[in-house]
């Protein structure tokens, strides 16, 4: 696992994902108060106990959706940290993730992240105002030749559509938005409000007409 400094206090890393068979991205941020590790997978050989070390600061992981606890409980027993994750996805946490405290979208949370809901219930986008950085978890991924893109309707519950995926991202337009770092596929790093309108422009434009 290497840690790569996207700017100074924010990191990402990649990591091979043994259920997946597919490498995942997690992000680390330090705030003034707080290291703050979101959807973090760590391998054996693990850099980020140097950088725990180095920060000094109490430890807290963040969780978009159920699916991305991954090595919370690990981060919670190596380092004493504190895992939040979303309240919408409660009960498949738990059985996840059991040291996992549940959150609403407009609660506090450490590093003065915020989150953001989505239409999938169950997940949140975090938004990082001290690096304008956006990082979701499944419901925005990179898309092939650079940007982002919906994430593939199979990924979403059958109540939920598209459409309605895409409109509950819209506020995220209203973000100053440099960055979109996106577990699956390559990150945004420049431009990322560019790429989030494209993307939600692009799926407004190719969605079916209604009958």
């Amino acid at each position: 696992m290497e840690l790569h400094e996207l700017r100074p206090g924010l990191w990402h890393w990649t990591t091979h994902h043994p259920e997946w068979k597919q490498d995942v991205r997690s992000v680390a941020y330090e705030g003034p108060d707080d290291l703050v590790l979101i959807d973090p997978l760590l391998t054996a050989d693990d850099a980020l106990d140097s950088l725990v070390a180095r920060a000094r600061k109490p430890v807290s992981v963040l969780v978009t959706i159920f699916w991305h606890t991954r090595s919370a409980d690990v981060v919670a027993a190596r380092h004493g940290a504190h895992v939040l994750a979303p309240s919408g996805g409660k009960a498949a946490v738990k059985r996840r993730a059991p040291t996992a405290t549940a959150f609403r979208p407009g609660d506090p949370l450490p590093g003065g992240v915020e989150a953001v809901a989505t239409a999938r219930s169950s997940e949140v986008v975090y938004w990082i105002p001290a690096h304008r950085a956006v990082v979701p978890g499944d419901v925005l991924v990179g898309a092939d030749g650079g940007g982002v893109r919906l994430c593939p309707r199979s990924w979403l519950p059958e109540s939920t559509t598209l459409e309605q995926l895409r409109t509950s991202l819209l506020p995220l337009l209203e973000l100053p938005v440099t960055r979109v770092l996106v577990s699956h596929g390559e990150p945004v790093v420049r431009n990322g409000r560019a790429a989030l309108e494209q993307a939600l422009a692009r799926y407004r434009h190719s969605a079916p007409s209604a009958a």
